[in-house]
């Protein structure tokens, strides 16, 4: 892909700066500062973790064959380009705030017949899930590397657990998730027409039984948060930065 190709938006550099200066208001000695920097460098930092896993999708799928990715504006990184309003930025944030759910919001609409292959097409879907593992490994290591003040070390690890629980929930293989995109190009011609129809419910169903269902809700977190801490995390401080960030509850 032609370095030029990828030229980030200011809106996602003002995404960028808004999450920094969250995890700078932590630093400050007072509750409120360290609540409201929470809030900001969760919100923003969510927002950014979208864009790169949309453009982890565009990227592989330019490399991949599909040139059109780079007039739909995908390669840009903003994240206006990934959404619709209401169900890609409204709705998400809120069942973050809300219950602490990563619902991933966007959307990149992929012209799978210019694609090379059904490996590439697979590729594609798994792209954005891993974009949220390696953001995850990444915050992982930077609290364990540079051993930041308790609230910023906090906040960086509740971040980093919804990395990973961003991952776990969208590698499942249920139709309208990227767990589904990516065994979808080597199922038969019938499987792929039912995860058509249900692409745009079955999620949804999803969430409502995560939501409804406390026995299956602790079993999906326990065991996303079971890989968070396998690859180094740490449940105490993320916790406490679940506390800060989910003051109102």
């Amino acid at each position: 892909m032609k370095r030029s190709a990828v030229r980030p938006s200011p809106l996602f550099i003002g995404l960028l700066v808004a999450t920094i200066a969250g995890a700078v208001l932590t630093l400050v000695d007072t509750s409120a500062a360290r609540i409201g920097g929470t809030v900001l460098f969760v919100l923003g930092g969510w927002a950014v973790s979208l864009c790169l896993h949309e453009f982890g999708h565009a990227a592989v799928a330019y490399k991949g064959g599909d040139h059109s990715v780079r007039a739909k504006g995908y390669l840009t990184l903003d994240i206006r380009r990934y959404t619709d309003p209401v169900l890609s930025i409204v709705l998400p944030l809120v069942l973050l705030a809300f219950g602490g759910i990563p619902l991933p919001g966007g959307a990149v609409w992929i012209n799978h017949h210019a694609l090379r292959s059904k490996k590439v097409e697979s590729l594609v879907s798994l792209a954005g899930p891993i974009s949220n593992l390696i953001l995850g490994g990444v915050l992982i290591a930077a609290v364990a590397i540079f051993n930041p003040p308790w609230a910023l070390g906090a906040a960086l690890s509740y971040m980093a657990a919804l990395q990973i629980i961003a991952f776990v929930l969208n590698i499942l293989p249920i139709p309208g998730l990227d767990g589904w995109g990516v065994l979808e190009p080597f199922m038969s011609y019938q499987a792929q027409q039912f995860g058509a129809k249900a692409r745009p419910w079955a999620p949804l169903i999803l969430f409502a039984v995560l939501i409804g269902f406390p026995a299956i809700n602790r079993l999906f977190f326990g065991f996303a948060y079971n890989v968070f801490e396998m690859l180094g995390g740490d449940r105490s401080s993320a916790a406490s930065g679940m506390e800060n960030f989910l003051f109102w509850l």
